[in-house]
């Protein structure tokens, strides 16, 4: 039982809102049992990010060990688009299959992908993953129109998309932030009147990032790209237990006292 009075109630895993997607960029398997034995219960996905499921020798036994905690694997979303672009979705599939993955992400930002196709890969994968789909570039400088990036946030949730994701990168500069990571306030606003807010996980690796969301959002909006070593400091941002959110939970007669 919590001793603090008006912290916001977080719901547990597995759960569909106040979800913490995690990017792991090739920690090796001491720090992933760390991250684990630190965090784990607060991680929700982990994005094996961009092409590292793909050299790192010990990638196996750490989905099998964030596996047994609980949480969803996948790779990052250049992986699934390097296959494509080569033909080669089978050998995708064989991929996922034989290290173990439960979840996949299902992206366009490095190449051009016709919308219809990507939903069919989505369709497919939902079968037997739990699918992310991220919308937007990673490429700097490439415009989207806000009627397109709803539309597309919608189709892919109808084709079996578990979550959106909007597009960030891990540097918090493209997408929905421009290039010195301030957030699109009107793209925003229009994604979240087109879909249900707990549908999108925003990408937000930068701390300024979260607690913008948090303050505009609640204590229990999707966040994505975290670092490990950011998890705890981001439960910290949500339950208003650090400077930035500090006043977010408190009634407004204690916020004026």
């Amino acid at each position: 039982m919590s001793i603090l009075n008006y912290l916001p109630e977080r719901p547990e895993k597995p759960r569909s809102s106040g979800i913490n997607m995690v990017m792991d960029k090739g920690i090796g398997m001491n720090q992933a049992h760390d991250v684990i034995n630190t965090c784990g219960f607060l991680i929700d996905f982990m994005k094996l990010g961009f092409g590292t499921s793909y050299v790192n020798p010990n990638v196996k036994d750490k989905i099998k060990l964030y596996k047994k905690h609980g949480i969803k694997v996948y790779p990052g979303g250049t992986l699934f688009e390097a296959f494509v672009i080569r033909n080669q979705f089978d050998d995708f599939l064989k991929f996922l299959d034989k290290l173990g993955y439960n979840a996949v992400e299902v992206s366009d930002g490095s190449m051009k992908m016709n919308h219809d196709d990507k939903c069919k890969y989505i369709e497919r994968l939902s079968k037997e993953y739990t699918v992310l789909s991220e919308v937007g570039s990673k490429q700097a400088g490439v415009e989207m129109s806000t009627d397109v990036w709803a539309n597309q946030m919608k189709t892919e949730r109808e084709a079996g998309s578990f979550k959106v994701i909007a597009e960030a990168r891990e540097s918090g500069t493209v997408g929905i932030y421009d290039s010195t990571g301030k957030p699109d306030f009107a793209l925003i606003d229009i994604l979240t009147h087109a879909i249900p807010m707990d549908d999108i996980i925003w990408e937000a690796p930068q701390k300024s990032q979260q607690a913008w969301f948090i303050k505009h959002f609640g204590a229990n909006v999707n966040l994505g790209n975290i670092a490990p070593t950011e998890v705890i400091p981001l439960e910290t941002l949500r339950l208003g237990l650090r400077g930035d959110t500090f006043f977010e939970p408190l009634p407004d007669n204690l916020k004026h006292s």
